[in-house]
């Protein structure tokens, strides 16, 4: 019976093709118990020792000493690979090793063409303690990925357990020989029971698969930050890790040298700086920095920082050979750490061109990049391009700066494809088109017709003289031999064929080296024929039959390639016919075809589908007679992907999932079920079960809460698996809430009950939509709900409670995850009301004078407390209010009183009575309502010298019901009558007004100023003041000199003032004197100096002296003395500061 083949390439049928793909190899039974609660860790490789998957080796666990180089390697099936594969690297689940590269970590990938087998290793130089835990390796090629784990142990330099182990077991004798003495097996079990000691620290240690480096971390980080260290690292057994955690934390010794140690590790960007940072118990202890075991001097590069009691090492321009593990020793004491240097990513500046050239040119494609010295990846059709492969083949690297060129001294058909050019911060591609030169035919070869042992020439000439090229017969390559004779002489080419013979007959083709051309001519072979009367034999199909029936069935898998070669006899050949069902099939090409030879008969399906199946039958006939045979043909695949995946309950960290069987299961029975899961947002699936599930509900657990996943399913049957399924929806693993915390009664009635509560210490992803309260009576275990909404605050009332009874309250959260345990009460709650007595809580800003503006709103509230409901009485100076004028709305815990429009008329005393029977208490407000004061009274300009003018006026008649707090002082020249601000807040009623031009006349004004602005009207002064010019006279030189000297004397003395503290004040006097006299201000008799607080200034005679910011000290008496030749002249005044109420 004819075999189905394989479309692809054949492969030897060894034991090996079953090793190469084991994952289409059938399951030889269902698994008949179902899987464990716990899906398997992400990690697990399988633990047979044949390679499986497209490892041909995996990476193998080792122990390695400490500072010792340490090599890993794998290799990889590149028959099973679409593609170039993606090889990565990891520490612990998803620590990629990439950015570790440097100068102890390295990484080597080489490809062998001929077995098509990829070699990857990992190189370790100077291995650390740090290094030591499990590490993945992962390959990447397209839809296909695979991965396995390995470990790395490092030791401490310590005398070899095996060489203590060869040591113990020696025999006592003392002779030489192996074969005398006796065996110290008493040593021996000493040493065995240190190794087994070991053994067991060493599995306790690891007991959770979690690299000592994060340990380390966990160790120096919060509480808080536990869980964000857990979910970055992907550790899913928390309460496994806080264990671990506080069992550690309790063994762990102070240390004696250090306060703060180092980070277990840092990372910074190459160019960049780091600083290192410890801190020391002792600062006069000796410190050492350490680079891989050498001591690190003082310089440009390192430089040491001593703050108090920290010690920095600062690295500048950090490059790849400062990746390294540094350590600090101080006195005997030490800390390490380990610093990782980052590459910056390298841009591609100018990318690659596409080139159209001719075969034999020179070719250059060249890439910049952004930094020199960068590394690049060549790839051509998505194969690397090594310079191993540069040595065989005819193209070879050069770097020129940031330029990157590879070039080709004679280009060929072979060179052209696509060119890649990749580095870690994109890529770039280009095509490379190789056409051939025309090549010109100067003269064709000629059909020849020679008879037997005639000699025959082809020849033929071409435009190049140094082409070279090759003979065929009917395809085949003719090869010189005592007969033929082949010669190239210039352009011409020969071909010499002596002692012709039937068998030379046939086409012959002249192809030259490097071109698409043929140049083709036919040899006809004379000779005398004799006919005859061939035998006639009838036709027969030689088919076998397989199995125990009669009818021919074969098995195809979709995809495969089926070859039915049919061996079939008769004289003279029969014609053979194939029919699908009653259609007559004669195509031969295409997918399906009919190939015809000789003795048989093939019928071909490239790539078997599902609708190929059916029955085919064969007819062959000739004059003799004819034959029948039919096949049957089925087609088997993996079955379609099962169908509705869906989650239909989560947990805190698990769910279930259930899905429907695959409409169709490709011709045989699905033996069970894959599930992979991934976090939304991730490409990266993790395998749930590696054992085949036969049923469609399956419990996926070790799920991290709040965390989005998203769920599909393969099905198996025995061809192999199906395509993955529509990806569930995504969900999140959630749990309800802890109970609500300090669940307390805060108000019982005659009818209610107020409770009050605190939120659950754990929500968790889920949040809290709401609580529920329920009651039940002492007496009975049904529990009433008191709310049928949820309610978000938390405090609730619950109404219409029986008087007297005594009930049992509890309180849940609710989320989306259901109901959390209920929080209840330690004792039943008796529903009866409790006398309290009365409570006035008058508000801070109420204790001392409210004061509004006339037509603004009085609202006050005012909280009181008291049970039952107490009496609440308003009066205003003995009497109840005005209810015309006041509005006052009284509820259970607070009162209102509100006045829609103030007038000053509602200035007064108020006072607030809550009485409760014969428990009363009162609260008393005072309310002041203010406005606008009135202008000042009788302005005058009381005297004029110079350029200067007195003004002086009144207090305004109406204050507005609130102190003036000062006054603004405006001038107009009488001809434009434009007005201008003099002074502004000026407290006294009079100020002298300097800087006047002469020969103007001025007017002046005044505005009151009180809490609530300026006057709407000014005091207008009743006169002017009159600014003389100065006439210009001549007079003799003989005249008597007038005496001008004159004593002080002050023109405006100081007033007395009362100023608020921390807003700035000032005294004003104005002094006459010739000689000018000398200024001394004094407070309390006591000169006033260079003190920054005061500010003294004298202007044509008018003597400031500003005060910044009094206070009540700077209270007191203030006098100014003015001296000169002649007499002295003395001003006093008294200053109050008071400080606001």
């Amino acid at each position: 019976m004819p075999e189905a083949k394989p479309a692809a390439t054949k492969a030897p049928e060894d034991k090996d093709d079953d090793k190469a793909a084991p994952k289409e190899a059938p399951p030889e039974a269902a698994p008949a118990e179902p899987p464990k609660a716990e899906n398997p860790p992400e990690e697990q490789s399988p633990t047979v020792e044949e390679p499986t998957g497209i490892f041909l080796k995996k990476p193998e666990s080792v122990s390695v000493e400490n500072g010792k180089d340490v090599v890993i390697v794998a290799k990889v099936n590149g028959k099973d690979l679409p593609s170039k594969p993606t090889i990565k690297w990891f520490k612990g689940k998803w620590m990629e090793l990439d950015i570790k590269s440097g100068t102890r970590f390295s990484f080597k990938e080489t490809h062998d063409s001929a077995s098509n087998v990829y070699n990857v290793e990992l190189h370790i130089g100077k291995v650390l303690l740090v290094d030591r835990g499990d590490y993945r390796l992962e390959v990447k090629a397209k839809d296909i990925c695979d991965s396995c784990g390995f470990n790395i142990d490092v030791e401490a330099p310590c005398q070899d357990s095996a060489g203590q182990t060869l040591e113990a077991f020696k025999r006592s004798g003392e002779e030489k020989s192996e074969d005398t003495g006796e065996l110290d097996f008493s040593g021996l079990l000493k040493k065995r029971e240190v190794v087994e000691q070991e053994k067991k620290k060493k599995k306790d240690d690891d007991d959770l698969g979690i690299p000592p480096e994060i340990w380390e971390l966990l160790k120096g980080a919060k509480k808080s930050e536990y869980e964000k260290i857990a979910f970055q690292y992907g550790i899913t057994d928390l309460r496994g890790m806080l264990k671990r955690l506080k069992k550690a934390k309790v063994e762990v010794k102070k240390s004696e040298a250090f306060i703060k140690k180092l980070d277990p590790a840092y990372q910074v960007d190459r160019g960049n700086k780091i600083k290192l940072m410890v801190e020391i118990s002792n600062p006069d202890l000796p410190l050492k920095w350490f680079k891989n075991g050498q001591e690190i001097k003082p310089s440009s590069k390192y430089v040491f920082e001593n703050v108090g009691k920290k010690r920095i090492l600062t690295i500048n321009k950090c490059t790849m050979a400062d990746d390294a593990a540094y350590e600090v020793a101080v006195a005997d004491e030490k800390c390490v750490t380990e610093v990782f240097v980052k590459e910056p990513p390298i841009l591609i500046v100018t990318p690659l061109e596409d080139q159209q050239v001719f075969v034999g040119d020179r070719v250059e494609m060249a890439v910049e990049v952004s930094e020199e010295g960068a590394q690049v990846m060549w790839m051509k059709d998505g194969v690397e391009m090594t310079r191993e492969d540069s040595y065989k083949g005819r193209f070879r690297f050069k770097k020129d700066g940031k330029r990157h060129i590879l070039i080709f001294s004679e280009v060929t058909m072979e060179d052209r494809g696509c060119y890649q050019v990749m580095t870690n911060g994109g890529q770039c591609e280009a095509e490379l088109i190789v056409e051939e030169k025309q090549l010109e035919v100067l003269q064709d070869i000629a059909d020849l017709t020679v008879k037997a042992s005639e000699q025959a020439v082809f020849k033929c000439e071409v435009s190049d003289e140094k082409v070279t090229g090759k003979w065929y017969k009917n395809g085949i390559e003719v090869r010189p031999s005592k007969r033929i004779t082949i010669s190239h002489v210039g352009r011409s080419h020969k071909l010499v064929i002596d002692d012709v013979r039937p068998e030379d007959e046939g086409d012959y083709t002249f192809v030259p080296d490097g071109y698409a051309l043929s140049l083709s001519a036919k040899l006809n072979f004379l000779e005398i024929k004799v006919d005859y009367v061939p035998k006639q034999e009838p036709p027969k199909i030689h088919l076998d039959c397989s199995g125990k029936t009669t009818e021919n069935t074969i098995m195809v898998v979709a995809g495969n390639k089926l070859r039915l070669d049919v061996a079939i006899t008769g004289e003279p050949p029969p014609v053979a016919t194939w029919l699908k069902g009653d259609e007559v099939f004669s195509a031969t090409e295409g997918r399906i075809r009919i190939e015809k030879r000789v003795d048989c008969s093939s019928f071909v399906i490239e790539s078997a589908q599902r609708a190929d199946e059916g029955r085919y039958t064969i007819k062959v006939a000739n004059p003799a007679g004819e034959d029948v045979a039919s096949i049957f043909l089925r087609v088997v695949d993996v079955p379609d992907p099962p169908e509705a995946v869906r989650v239909t309950s989560v947990g805190e960290d698990c769910a279930t999932v259930v899905w429907e069987p695959p409409k169709y299961d490709g011709g045989q029975a699905v033996t069970g079920y894959l599930l992979e899961r991934k976090k939304k947002g991730s490409h990266r699936w993790m395998k749930l079960n590696f054992e085949v599930f036969t049923e469609t509900t399956y419990e996926v657990t070790r799920m991290i809460e709040g965390v989005l996943y998203e769920m599909r399913v393969f099905a198996v049957n025995a061809i192999g698996v199906s395509q993955p399924s529509v990806n569930s929806k995504p969900f999140m693993p959630i749990a309800p809430t802890s109970e609500p915390q300090h669940l307390t009664v805060e108000d019982v009635t005659d009818s209610t009950t107020t409770l009050k509560w605190r939120p659950p210490n754990r929500i968790g992803a889920g949040g809290i939509d709401g609580y529920l309260v329920e009651y039940c009576l002492e007496d009975s275990e049904e529990w009433i709900p008191a709310n049928t909404e949820l309610i978000e605050r938390c405090g609730f009332t619950i109404k219409d409670l029986p008087t007297g009874a005594r009930i049992i309250f509890r309180v849940v959260g609710v989320n989306i995850a259901g109901r959390s345990e209920p929080a209840t009460l330690a004792q039943p709650v008796t529903i009866r009301e409790i006398v309290e007595q009365p409570k006035i809580r008058l508000p801070r800003h109420l204790r001392q004078t409210y004061i509004r503006k006339v037509g603004e709103q009085v609202n006050l509230l005012i909280p009181f407390q008291g049970k039952p409901r107490p009496q609440v009485v308003w009066k205003k100076a003995g009497a109840p209010v005005d209810s015309s004028r006041v509005n006052v709305r009284t509820s259970d815990t607070d009162t209102v009183f509100f006045i829609r429009q103030a007038a000053r008329s509602d200035s007064g005393e108020y006072e607030l009575d809550v009485q409760i029977e014969n428990m009363k208490d009162t609260a008393t407000i005072h309310i002041l309502v203010v406005e606008k004061a009135g202008p000042p009274m009788n302005v005058m300009v009381k005297e004029v010298w110079g350029t200067n003018a007195m003004v002086e006026w009144q207090p305004p008649k109406d204050d507005g019901n609130s102190e003036v707090t000062g006054y603004v002082i405006q001038k107009a020249d009488k001809k434009t009558m434009e007005w201008f601000t003099v002074y502004e807040h000026s407290r006294p009623t009079c100020c002298t007004v300097s800087d006047l031009i002469m020969g103007n006349e001025y007017y002046f004004r005044v505005f009151s100023e009180n809490i609530c602005g300026l006057s709407d009207s000014a005091g207008l002064s009743k006169n002017t003041a009159q600014i003389l010019k100065t006439g210009i006279s001549w007079k003799p030189l003989e005249y008597k000199e007038h005496d001008f000297r004159t004593p002080p004397k002050f023109l405006t003395p100081l007033l007395d003032r009362v100023v608020v503290a921390g807003y700035a004040a000032a005294l004003y006097c104005a002094v006459r004197g010739y000689p000018k006299p000398k200024v001394v201000w004094m407070k309390n008799k006591m000169e006033i100096r260079e003190d920054p607080k005061f500010l003294m200034t004298n202007y044509q005679g008018i003597l400031t002296l500003n005060i910044r910011r009094p206070s009540p000290f700077d209270s007191g008496t203030y006098s100014c003395l003015a001296v000169n030749e002649l007499g002295e002249a003395l001003a006093e005044c008294k200053l109050d500061v008071r400080v606001p109420q």
